[in-house]
């Protein structure tokens, strides 16, 4: 009879065990035709992850649903992945470079792009050899990776097919830019987060006119780019000046005075500087009244030659000079303070910039449509419930979806420029120039898109491309729809509402009857855990010290 050791080790214990169920392929799906079946695809966690306890809530839930359902004789699939993390990602490997003295242009795209494989082949694998320590029962055969060949091309499949179908556009639009990533992202890609500061209230002069304009605004420094001022048709204060200019501190540029109904006559002195370069609600102000749109922001957040002698400044400097400047020539007439709501990007939390930009967008409505009525009608069922207001009201107020990121890493968009910038979307050149042919009458120079796709583009496809389409295979077949999904309350717009979009219009069906939403592990603070802030405890510490369990 063996003794059992007196001090119990659970690594040594649970990773014999894992391997030997890894090795004997105790979680393979099993796809018997006189059996129930139930999947679970796993959020996939980026490729640069590593397992936090965000992971191990997640993942817990999900295996306790595959084990009992696998116990209980269904045909099971939980089916692993990572995904390419496309900003995250080329962070790390341009910070890599930095540390050699190095920069992405300096290696070129195609080399920069082997360099970025390199990195994932070497680290990407470390956050399932981790969910390996969790105990994860996933079907490791079967995991896939969102830049894999089967996945890549079922990418440029949706892509084209939505391009055809009149669902993808191209067009001159205001974006949220993130000076740091250099690149546009989504709206829900934006953190807004309630900041101290200040509102400055500007003198503009009429023209040839003793009135004076009293225009409040949170950011003076984008002034310099303000083409107009608005008042709204029925102030009475103000009707007589319509049509009239006003001369622009600082700049001297002349600029007219319009009448709109977006503004507010209530709130402060119902006069608004109007910058259609830098603030989404002026743009679409500026449009409808054919006001020029002056950039005075370069694309890392600089004031550009429009700027005059802030060229050069950083929006901060520029911010603190423009008002010295007013304060010293008369034009300032008060300061106040005010808290307001500041939006920073996601992954760096640098502050978002407004910037009109030519980018490539998803007409939602359509989409949106079909999935709010899966939940409506119960199709769908979202946990706790309270969650189906929030889905309803993202739903409801949808805009369209930019996907066009200025990066190199990820799946590139298929589309070809003619000459006169004439656009041909094909998987590939031979296929385009088939189509320019047609077009021109003759052979002609095309130009690649160099725009990569939004990560969530692909992620969205992420139920049923894993599963074999677009080749339609046996496990598609069986395992699609899948049962039920588990992910954090946080990606509920990112992910989720778009999963059901895109099964609804590739697979005309439901990816998953159930969303399990949990809740963001937190501190005692209340704030979530990460690295940086230093409160987040090591699962893998944990793990080897007291056993998964």
């Amino acid at each position: 009879m063996t003794e059992l050791d007196k001090i119990y080790s659970p690594t040594e214990i649970e990773e014999k065990w894992y391997k030997i169920w890894e090795e004997n392929k105790y979680f393979r799906a099993t796809m018997d035709k006189d059996k129930p079946n139930y999947s679970i695809v796993m959020p996939p966690p980026n490729v640069t992850g590593i397992l936090h306890v965000g992971h191990v809530l997640n993942n817990t839930i999900q295996d306790v649903l595959i084990r009992h359902k696998r116990m209980s004789g269904y045909n099971t699939l939980w089916m692993p992945g990572t995904d390419h993390a496309g900003i995250a990602t080329q962070n790390r490997v341009e910070r890599q470079l930095a540390e050699e003295g190095l920069t992405k242009e300096d290696l070129g795209r195609d080399k920069f792009i082997e360099k970025t494989w390199e990195w994932k082949e070497k680290h990407g694998g470390m956050i399932t050899a981790q969910l390996r320590k969790l105990g994860a029962s996933l079907d490791w055969e079967k995991e896939r990776f969102t830049m894999d060949e089967g996945l890549s091309e079922s990418v440029s499949d949706i892509f084209i097919k939505l391009y055809n179908d009149g669902l993808i556009y191209q067009g001159e639009y205001m974006v949220n830019w993130c000076p740091r990533c250099g690149t546009a992202i989504s709206d829900d890609e934006v953190d807004h987060t309630d900041k101290a500061g200040n509102m400055w209230h500007i003198k503009y002069p009429v023209k040839d006119s003793d009135e004076v304009f009293i225009v409040a605004t949170t950011r003076p420094e984008t002034m310099l780019g303000d083409t107009g001022v608005a008042v709204h048709p029925d102030d009475v204060r103000y009707k007589h000046l319509v049509g009239k200019t006003v001369i622009l501190p600082l700049v001297g540029r002349e600029i007219p005075i319009i009448a709109d109904d977006y503004v507010d006559m209530e709130f402060g002195t119902g006069v608004v500087k109007m910058t259609p370069a830098h603030d989404p609600n002026d743009f679409e102000i500026g449009k409808r009244h054919n006001l020029e749109v002056i950039s005075i922001l370069t694309k890392d957040a600089k004031i550009n030659e429009l700027g005059g002698k802030y060229q050069g400044m950083t929006r901060e400097e520029a911010r603190k000079a423009v008002v010295m400047d007013l304060e010293k020539l008369g034009f300032m007439e008060k300061i106040e303070d005010h808290p307001h709501s500041v939006g920073g990007c996601y992954r760096c939390n640098t502050v978002i910039e407004p910037r009109v930009s030519h980018q490539w967008f998803v007409s939602m409505k359509t989409l949106a449509d079909k999935a709010l009525e899966v939940v409506y009608d119960g199709d769908i069922k979202i946990m706790p419930k309270r969650w189906e207001k929030v889905y309803y009201n993202w739903l409801e107020n949808i805009r369209d979806w930019c996907i066009s990121r200025q990066i190199w890493w990820g799946h590139r968009i298929p589309a070809y420029y003619g000459p006169d910038n004439y656009i041909f979307v094909a998987k590939i050149e031979e296929e385009a120039k088939e189509q320019a042919l047609k077009h021109y009458g003759k052979e002609v120079e095309l130009r690649q898109e160099t725009d990569v796709l939004d990560t969530w583009f692909s992620s969205a496809l992420w139920p049923f491309s894993t599963m074999g389409w677009p080749e339609k295979t046996e496990m598609l077949e069986i395992f699609y729809p899948t049962n039920t999904i588990v992910t954090g309350a946080d990606i509920l717009f990112f992910w989720i509402a778009r999963m059901v979009m895109m099964g609804m219009y590739e697979m005309d069906a439901i990816p998953f009857e159930n969303v399990v939403l949990h809740g963001i592990v937190r501190d005692e603070k209340g704030r979530k855990m990460s690295k940086s802030l230093g409160n987040s405890p090591d699962p893998l510490y944990l793990i080897d010290k007291y056993g998964a369990d």
